[in-house]
């Protein structure tokens, strides 16, 4: 061998063993991750994961010290499929694997079983889209979430249903998942607490998988309502969009945050209409605090070649809002930072972050948006 490939060889050899050390030395902070990367909702699971993924590698390129050392992050991005068995496997999978933090789970269905699991591991987790109340209403001091819960968000749709669009005769579908279920409970309560004049006259379900509604819309159709409320996924509320019109129904559509992506005007084509839909996003920033925000979506978007579609921003404030209350304790050990997570006070790119006793995110703001030349558009934000 000539000499000179030797001494390139060695001198190979000695900058791996260099950086071997130098790892070795580093402190390695694992961040678990769960959404739905496949079924129905994927689009929408791999845009949380995503905004998880685009923090952890922020944080990486930064001189993060936890403890003296080094932190080197590492994001552990599991498949629940929006399937609660699935999510209890994977949630143990990532206690196994010992990591120091969860992000996740995306569907309320799949996070409050798995929230057990965490909790019985000591494991922090903030959900960065699960809204149904149950979810910190079970007593875990690790369970939190960056986004308003159902009672906030089904109850503003509810009175913006009847006091500003002045529906007075309602249909009500529901897809029978936690989240589905939950808000369509919550709207009927804020649609009909105030007005002896709102009525709901038909109560419908479905599943997160179905494609055929004739069924439901003709029975809705009967009791001829001026508004349809949907509990669910866009997924199943683009479909449904496009069976309403085929049907001649001319009531508006409202729903929560599971049908308020950017995907959703694709999903429904044409039935889309113009400003015949309305819904809400569980979170936002006010006007004039915006500025962070669109940095961020700019970003994500030069990053991953795509819009944001809902949740990426909260999942990435999720990512960086566990790091915050780690180098506040200055360490990565779950009950270590634990205490400091729950009285932290973060300021993220959906907002200023802090908890209350329950996990809840303090003053959560919502965003009504509706739907123009197949485009969403916001209405207002409001808390």
């Amino acid at each position: 061998m000539p000499a000179t490939i030797k001494l390139i060889t060695a001198a190979s050899s000695i900058a791996f063993m260099l950086t071997s050390q130098a790892h070795a030395q580093d402190l390695l902070v694992k961040i678990g991750h769960v959404s739905p990367l496949s079924g129905p909702s994927a689009h929408m699971g791999k845009d949380t994961e995503e905004g998880a993924r685009m923090a952890i590698d922020e944080l990486n390129q930064k001189a993060i010290s936890i403890g003296g050392k080094k932190a080197r992050f590492e994001l552990l991005a599991e498949d629940d499929a929006g399937e609660p068995r699935q999510a209890t496997t994977v949630a143990q999978k990532l206690v196994d694997a010992k990591v120091n933090g969860v992000i996740g789970h995306m569907n309320s269905g799949t996070t409050i079983p798995s929230s057990k699991i965490y909790h019985d591991a000591g494991i922090p987790e903030i959900s960065p889209s699960a809204t149904n109340p149950k979810y910190t209403q079970q007593g875990f001091k690790t369970a939190f979430r960056v986004v308003a819960n159902d009672g906030q968000l089904g109850g503003t749709l509810g009175r913006y249903a009847v006091q500003i669009q002045h529906a007075k005769n309602i249909a009500v579908i529901d897809d029978r998942t936690a989240y589905g279920q939950g808000v369509a409970d919550e709207f009927i309560k804020g649609a009909t607490a105030k007005s002896s004049f709102t009525k709901i006259v038909s109560r419908q379900y479905t599943t997160d998988k179905a494609t055929d509604f004739s069924a439901i819309l003709t029975t809705i159709k009967a009791a001829n309502p001026d508004l349809i409320f949907f509990g669910g996924m866009d997924a199943v509320g683009g479909p449904l969009l496009k069976q309403i019109k085929q049907l001649g129904l001319k009531a508006r559509f409202m729903g929560g945050d599971g049908i308020c992506s950017t995907e959703l005007a694709q999903l429904a084509g044409d039935a889309i209409g113009e400003g015949n839909v309305v819904c809400a996003e569980a979170g936002g920033v006010e006007e004039g605090k915006k500025e962070g925000l669109d940095r961020f979506k700019a970003s994500f978007s030069k990053k991953f070649g795509h819009e944001v579609v809902l949740n990426a921003p909260y999942a990435y404030d999720g990512v960086m809002t566990l790091v915050a209350a780690m180098q506040k304790a200055n360490s990565a050990e779950p009950a270590r930072y634990l205490p400091e997570l729950a009285k932290i006070k973060y300021k993220g790119v959906t907002g200023d972050i802090s908890f209350d006793a329950r996990g809840d995110i303090r003053d959560g703001t919502l965003t009504l948006y509706t739907y123009k030349n197949g485009k969403r558009e916001l209405i207002a934000v409001t808390r």
